[in-house]
Parts: C-alpha cells; structure tokens; sequence
C-alpha cells in the first residue's frame, strides 16, 4: 500500500513582509527626526562655541551661526516635515515618499556639514549646499497645491520668503557685513512667528474643541475671523517695520499692539481647561510665549530696562521652538496610528523648554547673576528636552505604522 502524503504549497496571496525601517515612509518621518536630533546637537555644539570663543564664520559673530542654523537648519527641518505631511491632506495627493524624502533630506543635510565647516570653506560652496533645500522642497509640494487649487497655496510664498532671507544672510557672510546678517536673521525670525500665528489660528482651537469634547466638557471658544485678521496683519507689520526700522520706536508700538492682539485671540480658546491634557496645554504655553515675548520686546524698544533685554529667546525659544515640539510631538503620534496621548517624559519636555526660556530671558537680569551660567542651563534644559523627544520618538518615526496601514 502506498500513501500519499500531499505536501503544503506556497500560496501565491501571501503578502511580502513589511519592512522594519519606515524612515522615510512618509514627509513628517525624516524631518522630525533630523529636527529634534539637530536641535540637540546644535545646542550642545553652541554652547562650546560660546564657552571657547571658537569662531564658527570666521571674523562675524558666533552668535550669527547660532540664530542661522536654529532657524534655517532645526526650524527649517520642522516646517518641511509639517508641510510634506499636511499637503497630502489638504489637497488629496499622495503622500511623499521614498527617493524624493532621501534627496530632500541630502539636501538639508548638505546645508548643515557646510555651515559646521563654514570656517574653512570657500563661502561661495556653502551658499551652494545651503540654497538648494528650500526650492528642491517647493518643488515638491508645489504641484499637488497648484492642481487642488488650495487655500493654502500661499504657504509657498512663505517658503521663499524665507529663502530669500537666508540668501541675503549668505550675501552678508560673503561681504563680512555683520549687520545685514544679522538684520535679515531677524525678518526671517519674524516670517517664522507669522507663520506660527497663521498655523496657531487653525489648529490650536480645533484641537481644544475636539479634547474638550472628548472629555465631557462644555465647548465654548471664542474665535473671530476678525481676531485672526488683526493678529495676522499685526505680524506683518512687524515684518516690515524690522525690516526698515528695527529699534525705531515705531517698532516697539506696533509689537505692543500685537502682543495685546495675541493675548486678546489667546484668552477666547479657554487654555485653563486644557490642563490635563498635555498635548493640547502644550500648543497653549506656546502660543503665551507670544504676546509675552512681543510685550517684552516692545518694553526694551521703548524703555531700554534691562530686564526686558532677551526678549529675542522668548520669541524664538517659547513660541517657535515649543510650537515646533507641540506640533511634531502630536502629529507624529496621530500619523503612526498611535493614540493621542503624550507620554509622561515628553510632558516633562514641554516644560523643560518654557524652563529654559525662562531662564535664558529673566535670569541674566537677576542680581549677582554670571551670564554665561544662565546660558549654559538654559541650554542644558534645552537639549535634555530634546534628549527626551528623541528616546521616546526615535522609535515611533522609524518604526512602521502600528495599525499597518502606509505611512
């Protein structure tokens, strides 16, 4: 007798293994990451140029390196991971992905090893590596905005704006014109926080709205169309007048007025009641940072007090770079599939970095006070912020979506 024993065959329907690196599955996964490793990395390369007396752009101010590379190399990387994640779904397109997210992110990379060697190079190639990010960037998102016809179009204009900034900074470095440099840094700076209060406008109330909801509490926002227009208009007219007249006492009305604006928009999206809610009430301390940061800076324009002299880090720390930490920290958890629930270390993080504004602000002011100490914690509370975002979210930008589906 003979038995036959049939043996398993391969079924032709099934699926190829998913692959265990999904860095650059889609826009927000490289551009978070590179964000928060360069903030870090940045910050602690800073504050051993400041302790050395190293000159990172040979006879300008190291202070100079400092601003560009915090707002062309960490904030820069931050707007691109938002805009390649939000424009898939403002306009329906499909997201990006792949060979295009690697180049951009060659491109961006490129930007940052010139500038780190910025004191050796010819000033012609760092130009070179630093302006082809932000065009080979709105080459991408351009077309899918254009063919929806999106409100949000303009956001292209933004972008070269900001170009343009950094190509006027890199014409300044080429002349050794400190002064131009560090005037355009400040428009550019400016730009950041207009698109700050453009984004802030959308996002902040949504989010409340949908938490408070979520939570069994009573919705009631105040939001006006007229609040959005009068902010908005505010923050371009600080655009112009740092512009032509920084320092004017013009300058330091108009940021009066816009910090009463920011906190007359802010008291009608109800933050009290967001507390228990760490990824909402971060969005919240962020956005206080902003009439905070432009009353103090309208304070030291038009009365010179000490206290109010770095009014500059509670615009760039508190608002831009703990919207930027907000943002990511709650986009990359929704697009993973992941709950929205921040974890405890990454709370932690989101007031580590009002710390240290705080303490890069009002602590040189306070008597006995040694400068270089209070920079120092400022930054250390920094990069420990940053430390935390990178443990937890290390894992979840790398790793693939946990409910399996692309992205």
């Amino acid at each position: 007798m003979t038995t036959n024993v049939s043996q398993p065959q391969p079924s032709s329907s099934t699926e190829p293994a998913r692959p265990t690196f999904a860095l650059f599955a889609y826009g927000f996964r490289p551009f978070f990451w590179a964000a928060g490793a360069f903030a870090a990395l940045a910050v602690i390369a800073w504050l051993w140029i400041y302790g050395t007396g190293v000159l990172p752009l040979r006879d300008l101010a190291p202070q100079l390196w400092h601003g560009h590379e915090m707002l062309y190399g960490f904030v820069a990387a931050a707007i691109a991971g938002f805009l390649l994640t939000a424009v898939p779904s403002w306009t329906g397109a499909r997201g990006f992905a792949g060979a295009p997210l690697i180049l951009l992110a060659v491109l961006w990379l490129a930007g940052r090893l010139a500038f780190a060697a910025a004191a050796v190079l010819p000033v012609q190639i760092v130009a070179v590596c630093e302006l082809l990010f932000i065009p080979a960037l709105v080459i991408l998102l351009a077309p899918p905005l254009l063919r929806a016809r999106n409100r949000n179009t303009p956001l292209l204009l933004v972008l070269v704006a900001i170009w343009l900034t950094d190509a006027v900074f890199l014409y300044g470095l080429m002349r050794g014109d400190a002064l131009l440099a560090r005037s355009v840094l400040l428009v550019a700076i400016n730009i950041a926080l207009l698109l700050v209060t453009v984004i802030s406008g959308r996002i902040i109330p949504a989010f409340t709205a949908s938490a408070l909801r979520g939570g069994g509490q009573p919705v009631a926002l105040r939001t006006s169309a007229a609040a959005d227009r009068i902010v908005i208009g505010a923050m371009i007219a600080i655009v112009l007048v740092d512009a032509f007249a920084a320092g004017h006492p013009a300058a330091g009305v108009i940021a009066g007025l816009a910090a009463l604006a920011h906190a007359w928009r802010l008291a009608g999206w109800r933050s009290l009641r967001t507390l228990r809610q760490p990824l909402v009430w971060c969005l919240h301390l962020a956005y206080t940072w902003m009439p905070v940061g432009l009353a103090l800076k309208a304070v030291f324009i038009l009365t010179g007090a000490a206290w109010s002299t770095h009014w500059m880090h509670a615009l760039t720390i508190g608002v831009a770079t703990s919207m930027v930490l907000a943002v990511m920290t709650r986009a990359a958890l929704g697009h993973t599939g992941r709950p929205l629930v921040a974890a405890r270390p990454i709370a932690v993080a989101y007031l580590m970095l009002s710390a240290a504004a705080i303490v890069r602000v009002f602590a040189p002011a306070l008597p006995g006070a040694n400068y270089q100490w209070t920079v120092t914690l400022a930054g250390t509370l920094w990069v420990v912020a940053f430390g935390l975002y990178l443990i937890v979210y290390t894992p979840i930008l790398m790793r693939p979506r946990i409910d399996g589906r692309q992205g």
